[in-house]
C-alpha cells in the first residue's frame, strides 16, 4: 500500500551510546524494509543531524554520557523549526517514561528490547509522523489556493469595475445613511457633487430641480433595501438645460447581513439646453 510504502522510505536516526543496541536496531530496522536508517553513539551530534536529514523518528536513548536524551530534547527544541518533536526514547528506567513525555517524547520503548513492541511503535510513530506531514502540506496547499482565489477575485473585480466604467457615466457607493463614499466618473459635475477638502468625504450639494415624485419613489426603494434597475429621474439643472438620468442600483450587506449601503452605476441619457 502507499503508506506502507512512505513508511519504509522515512527517514531514521538511532541515538545510544552502546554498539550492541545500535546493531541491534539497525539490523531490526533493515529487515523489515526501512532503507534510510542512520545512527550515532555522539548525542552532541544530533541536533546538526537532524537539522540536515530532518529525521522523522529519532530512536534515543536516556541514559548517555556527555549528554543525556533529556538535555538532546531540549536541545531539539530550540534548534528546530517544526514544533513536532519526533523522538521515542529509549529507557531501562520506569521512572524516565513519564519524564520523558513530558519533554516532549512521544512515545518510548523499553530495554531489553522486545522486537516486536520495537517493530510496532515505530511504525505507529511513522504512521502518525506521516499523516502529521500530509496535513500540514495540505493547509500549505489550502492557503496557496485561497491566495490565489483571492487574487484571481480581486482581479475580476477590478475587471468588472473597469468594464462598468467603460458601460456608464459613472459608477457610485452609499453608505448606509446616504452619503456618497465612492464616485467614479463625471457625476460630480452631473449632480453637483463636491468632495469636502478637509474631511475627504464625498457629499451633495444642492444644484437645479429635481423631479420630486420620482425622487420620492427612489428614496422609497431605497428605504425599502430594494434593487432597482434603469431607473428614470429629471432635473432642471440652474443653468435651465433639462437632464435625464437612468441609474441602477443593489443594497450592500456585510457578512452579517447587515444592510452597510447601496452601489449601482448611472447613465445621462440627455443634456438639452
Amino acid at each position: 500500500m502507499p503508506m506502507t510504502i512512505d513508511i519504509l522510505k522515512a527517514r531514521i536516526l538511532i541515538v545510544d551510546d552502546q554498539a550492541a543496541n545500535v546493531q541491534l536496531l539497525e539490523q531490526l530496522l533493515h529487515d523489515v524494509g526501512y532503507t534510510q536508517v542512520t545512527s550515532t553513539m555522539k548525542p552532541e551530534e544530533v541536533c546538526a543531524l537532524h537539522r540536515k536529514n530532518a529525521f522523522d523518528v529519532i530512536l534515543l536513548d536516556l541514559q548517555m554520557p556527555v549528554m543525556d536524551g533529556f538535555q538532546v530534547m531540549e536541545g531539539l527544541k530550540t534548534s528546530i523549526a517544526d514544533d513536532y518533536l519526533p523522538v521515542i526514547v529509549l529507557t531501562a528506567q520506569p521512572g524516565h517514561k513519564l519524564r520523558a513525555l513530558a519533554a516532549g517524547a512521544k512515545d518510548f520503548i523499553s530495554k531489553p528490547f522486545d522486537l516486536v513492541e520495537v517493530k510496532t511503535r515505530i511504525h505507529n510513530m511513522l504512521e502518525v509522523r506521516l499523516l502529521y506531514r500530509k496535513l500540514a502540506d495540505y493547509n500549505k496547499e489550502l492557503e496557496a489556493t485561497v491566495a490565489e482565489r483571492t487574487a484571481e477575485l480581486r482581479e475580476s473585480e477590478a475587471r468588472y469595475r473597469s468594464l462598468t466604467e467603460l458601460a456608464s457615466d459613472w459608477y457610485w457607493e452609499q453608505d448606509e445613511n446616504g452619503h456618497f463614499t465612492k464616485v467614479s466618473g463625471p457625476v460630480l459635475e452631473m449632480l453637483g457633487i463636491q468632495v469636502e477638502p478637509l474631511r475627504g468625504e464625498v457629499a451633495a450639494t444642492p444644484g437645479g430641480d429635481w423631479n420630486e415624485a420620482e425622487r420620492a419613489k427612489l428614496r422609497a426603494t431605497i428605504a425599502n433595501r430594494e434593487p432597482f434597475l434603469d431607473f428614470v429621474f429629471h432635473r432642471v439643472a440652474e443653468d435651465g438645460s433639462k437632464q435625464t438620468f437612468q441609474v441602477s442600483g443593489e443594497p450592500m450587506f456585510n457578512s452579517r447581513s447587515r444592510f452597510v449601503g447601496y452601489r449601482g452605476i448611472g447613465v445621462e441619457l440627455t443634456s438639452n439646453a
